[in-house]
């Protein structure tokens, strides 16, 4: 729980630097004037929405778990990430439509040096803060501080583009430039909310995430030890920043119970050393079988049936299966 409180401090920070980039942002389009301004203030206001919606989403998952939610509260950062991306849709929809509306009424342009300054200081802190907050939402596996992390950078990247965009307006004159580049955000904002909904419904859908597992799978091998005859049926489900691993593994038959929650016990220790303390497992142990004999290299087996043959190098394909690994002609 330790993480979980780190990142509601985290998002509390966010939420605070939220309001103030935003009043920057709307002085900033009071002394322009400038449509491109506009969309950068009205992507901010989705800043601060969805940054209280974080931070109530985050108290939520450090909630411990009950009765009612065995595998405690972490889905409320799905919840929280598929609103902010709703949102990002809907403040480039806004942006879409308010540049419209000034194509056929155009409104006279301000102080655009005064305002470019502005709007460059906002760029520059919204940037170090989403490096920081998604630096700290993937060590954490925080959905909805990653959310947030990239929301900021996108805020960044969109802010640069209009700072560029603004600049080249007042070097040719072209004023018209204001409401393209309007237009153009609005699209790249629309689709950057478009991939956080994607994600939060991922995570709601319990879709594997298959960079983690593909590292977790490579850890293993390179740990793996003489007992850890065969791993299958591996799965893991994310619950905010938590996450449940399930799988088998298959351990030497004449093994006591003893013995094999020490294997166990060696199998969730490495996990959690390499990968946080934020995990629970639920690992099943099965007992060799004559068929296993020809992937076992433990040599020194005092109940061998088959001399080995080789060693099965755990994948993501055979891992995510729910059987035990033989050789191919004993399969057959």
């Amino acid at each position: 729980m330790q993480s979980a409180s780190y990142n509601l401090k985290v998002q509390k920070w966010i939420t605070a630097l939220s309001v103030v980039l935003f009043v920057a942002k709307v002085i900033a389009y009071y002394l322009t004037n400038s449509l491109a301004i506009l969309t950068d203030a009205l992507e901010s206001i989705v800043n601060v929405v969805a940054g209280g919606i974080g931070l109530y989403s985050l108290f939520i998952a450090a909630k411990p778990r009950d009765e009612e939610h065995p595998y405690g509260h972490g889905k409320a950062e799905f919840v929280s990430a598929a609103v902010e991306g709703t949102l990002i849709v809907a403040a480039g929809v806004v942006i879409l439509y308010e540049t419209i509306i000034n194509f056929i009424s155009p409104n006279p342009l301000g102080k655009l040096d005064a305002g470019l300054i502005m709007v460059a200081g906002t760029a520059i802190v919204n940037y170090v803060a989403g490096v920081i907050c998604l630096k700290i939402g993937k060590r954490n596996h925080s959905l909805a501080l990653q959310a947030s992390g990239r929301h900021l950078q996108t805020d960044t990247w969109s802010t640069l583009a209009i700072i560029v965009g603004l600049l080249l307006m007042v070097v040719t004159k072209l004023f018209w430039l204001d409401k393209v580049i309007a237009i153009f955000m609005s699209g790249y904002i629309m689709y950057n909310g478009y991939k956080i909904i994607r994600q939060s419904l991922a995570g709601i859908m319990d879709e594997q995430d298959m960079q983690l597992l593909q590292e977790i799978v490579d850890f293993l091998n390179k740990n793996r030890r003489v007992n850890w005859i065969d791993l299958h049926n591996f799965r893991i489900i994310k619950y905010g920043s938590h996450l449940h691993i399930d799988c088998h593994l298959t351990v030497p038959w004449y093994l006591n119970v003893h013995e094999a929650q020490s294997e166990i016990d060696t199998l969730m220790n490495l996990i959690t050393r390499e990968f946080g303390s934020a995990i629970e497992f639920f690992v099943h142990t099965d007992g060799c079988l004559a068929f296993s004999c020809p992937l076992c290299d433990k040599l020194s087996c005092p109940v061998r049936q088959h001399p080995f043959e080789h060693k099965v190098e755990w994948t993501l394909e055979n891992l995510l299966t729910n059987q035990m690994h033989r050789l191919k002609k004993d399969a057959a």
